[in-house]
């Protein structure tokens, strides 16, 4: 079964050191049900006051502020650093699963030399050994370091994929789930090969039927006269000034924008206002994850850029989150 590090021994050291008396706990949906286990470890280890954030939490974009407030120390799990914060500590959890069985798989369907290795922050302490691993096979691989919003190389996230923007013939992903690669295909335009160790499979990941799902959003919005402009008051995830300026696109081609300021959005809370489509500057993934849960179009402001006929549609490419070095 696998297992995630939480380095509880670096937090029961940090609360010492710091005597706090009130400690915050933020965990992602995934490692919600640890919570109370390590609230009770944390609790007996220390003698501190132990309270647990009960918010969704999406990463490391989606730090928990409120709770920041009322505590000594808000420890993030399951993210790397995003920003800076005067009292919050994050705690990785890197994952101890065994790759090379999915990335075995994978070999025999890489048919270049140069592979770009990519993956979130619960593996990039596994890429030497992958990297190792392609060598030994005949490929030579590439890591790259990604922008500021990245803390390792071969690190990609779901609303940024600037360490894949590196000299590679085809890229090998280790990990779970579909987004990231995918991104990474779409931003590169380049083949992706997904290793997925929880799974023990590797498959392609193949971005047309994902590209026609998002082109038939854009023909939907193309009549379109009203516009909510979405933008996030979470701290990683707020894009003000790109609102702003996609709001002043909409009034160049007499379309109306409005913009709309959202801790959590969802179909459910969109509801409420009238608009034809809208368009989404917060975290990337809502676009993606629950686009066919909303009752109007929401589009990515590249999308939005298309529809207003900016852009062409061959050329939108994936939304990101960019913090330049």
């Amino acid at each position: 079964m696998e297992q995630f590090d939480f380095n509880l021994e670096r937090v029961i050291k940090i609360i010492k050191d710091k005597d706090c008396r009130k400690a915050g706990l933020q965990f992602p949906e995934g490692l919600k049900r640890q919570a109370i286990n390590v609230a009770a470890l944390l609790e007996e280890k220390t003698g501190t006051k132990v309270i647990i954030s009960g918010n969704p939490c999406f990463g490391a974009c989606d730090v928990d502020l409120t709770l920041a407030g009322r505590v000594d120390i808000l420890f993030h799990f399951g993210h790397a650093k995003i920003g800076e914060y005067d009292n919050v500590v994050f705690i990785e959890a890197r994952s101890d699963i065994d790759v090379t069985p999915a990335v075995k798989k994978a070999l025999e369907m890489l048919k270049n030399d140069r592979i770009g290795l990519i993956t979130t922050v619960q593996h990039v302490h596994k890429l030497e050994e992958v990297s190792l691993f392609l060598r030994e096979n005949g490929k030579e691989s590439v890591i790259g370091k990604g922008d500021l919003r990245t803390c390792y190389p071969g690190q990609v996230l779901g609303c940024n994929f600037s360490a894949a923007r590196i000299d590679c013939d085809e890229y090998l992903y280790i990990g779970g789930g579909i987004f990231h690669p995918l991104g990474v295909a779409i931003a590169t335009r380049k083949r992706v090969i997904a290793a997925d160790p929880y799974m023990n499979r590797a498959v392609e990941v193949a971005p047309e039927k994902f590209l026609r799902k998002r082109s038939g959003y854009i023909a939907k919005a193309m009549d379109a006269e009203v516009f909510g402009i979405i933008v996030s008051s979470k701290s990683g995830q707020h894009r003000m000034e790109l609102a702003l300026r996609l709001r002043e696109m909409a009034n160049k081609h007499s379309k109306k924008g409005y913009i709309v300021l959202m801790d959590l959005v969802t179909p459910e809370q969109l509801l409420a206002f009238k608009a034809d489509a809208y368009v989404n500057t917060a975290c990337p993934r809502i676009t993606i994850d629950d686009a066919e849960r909303f009752h109007v179009p929401v589009l990515t402001p590249q999308e939005f850029e298309v529809v207003m006929g900016e852009k062409e549609w061959g050329n939108a490419g994936m939304d990101e989150i960019l913090e330049e070095k």
